[in-house]
């Protein structure tokens, strides 16, 4: 069986700033998932104002598939949408933080957006919720987010 080649989009708010210092950039955790995913470990420190590559081959029921994945620099709810992110791609992982609602709101944006670009064509979406540990500052809860996955017709996880 031949492999097959997949382009992920990996989107989620773009948060600027924290009582510490107004420059340091925020996210929702998508880059370090992305590392996490490809490398296996976890990086905390990582600049999430940049677009990135990264790729990785895994099989899924018997299916190899060579997967790249694009890491894209964030989003807000003022953002063109850039047009690449809605060619040639084969789904999309949209994240928001658990314990920041503006991130949840901005994910209901992108989708809308993705929506308007693709002409409602179904694409596959997963909708993750990232940063469970952080649980005792939780903003979004668990039913909210399954409530819109079932609006997106996605998958719905929460991780770390």
């Amino acid at each position: 069986m031949a492999t097959k080649q997949r382009k992920i989009a990996l989107m989620g708010f773009r948060s600027v700033g924290n009582h510490y210092d107004s420059s340091f950039q925020l996210s929702t955790g998508k880059s370090s998932l992305t590392i996490q995913f490809v490398e296996g470990q976890f990086v905390d420190s990582y600049d999430p104002t940049i677009e990135n590559t990264f790729y990785k081959n895994i099989k899924v029921k018997g299916q190899e598939y060579s997967l790249k994945l694009v890491d894209t620099a964030g989003q807000d709810e003022y953002s063109i949408f850039p047009h690449e992110y809605a060619m040639d791609i084969h789904g999309y992982c949209l994240v928001y933080s658990i314990n920041n609602l503006k991130s949840f709101e901005v994910v209901k944006v992108i989708y809308d957006k993705l929506l308007e670009l693709t002409g409602k064509i179904q694409v596959p979406i997963i909708l993750v919720g990232n940063k469970v540990d952080l649980h005792l500052e939780r903003c979004v809860s668990s039913q909210d987010g399954k409530d819109l996955a079932n609006y997106m017709h996605a998958q719905f996880v929460e991780v770390r």
